[in-house]
């Protein structure tokens, strides 16, 4: 059987259990105060915030190295085969836009 406790021995577990028990409440309070899960609520928002952001640079920067691949060569020199094109349908859609505005304003 197990030995029989002293006073003394029982009034030091229970103080060491009140030690514990105040801990563990304080810890409790300290999670549930509102500025602790205010903190941690930015703390998750700004993580997501940061993931998002870089996944949008990560695709950004793909979709820039994508186009500028089709456009320059390796060596760096510009593909006028490629480059021509595009500007001539630029600078017809703003001629037709420009028309389409100026006929407006006529009539």
């Amino acid at each position: 059987m197990s030995e029989a406790r002293t006073p003394a021995q029982i009034e030091a577990d229970i103080a060491r259990r009140r030690q514990d028990l105040a801990v563990t409440l304080d810890e409790i309070g300290v999670r549930l105060h509102p500025q602790t899960i205010i903190g941690d609520a930015k703390a998750k928002a700004a993580a997501v915030v940061d993931r998002t952001a870089g996944r949008a640079y990560v695709a950004a920067n793909r979709a820039v190295s994508d186009v500028r691949d089709r456009f320059v060569t390796e060596d760096g020199t510009p593909r006028l085969e490629r480059i021509v094109p595009v500007a001539l349908i630029g600078v017809a859609a703003v001629g037709l836009l420009t028309l389409r505005r100026a006929k407006r304003r006529r009539g």
